[in-house]
């Protein structure tokens, strides 16, 4: 009896891989072994970064929210205690747009910061 290859499916699953490894440089976008190696390897990477992405985003949020903060006398973690203090809401990165857009909104909120800390 003749061999069975199942040519359609593997064809099919290495168009896949090759698909994914679109814009890889050298070997690791036409060779299989290669290319499975380096997409299982993006694909790894690409998840982990979308959750380090969240937090050099925050980080980012943190380090303009406490310059605006000293320009305006009051350390960050004084800014932050004052506003849970006094019950505003606003998150950290509405505060840091704030902080680079409306400097004068972002100062009376850090007022109303102080405020509730005295």
């Amino acid at each position: 009896m003749v061999r069975a290859t199942n040519a359609v499916a593997s064809h099919r699953r290495k168009k896949r891989l090759f698909k994914q490894a679109k814009g890889f440089v050298g070997d690791r976008k036409n060779h299989l072994r290669l290319t499975a190696n380096a997409v299982m390897s993006a694909m790894a990477f690409s998840y982990r970064h979308r959750k380090q992405r969240k937090r050099d985003f925050r980080r980012l949020w943190t380090v303009r929210i406490g310059v605006a903060a000293k320009l305006n006398g009051i350390s960050y973690s004084g800014f932050i205690h004052g506003l849970k203090k006094a019950g505003c809401n606003l998150n950290r990165k509405m505060l840091s747009e704030m902080a680079i857009r409306d400097p004068n909104s972002f100062a009376f909120v850090a007022g109303a910061a102080k405020q509730a800390l005295a």
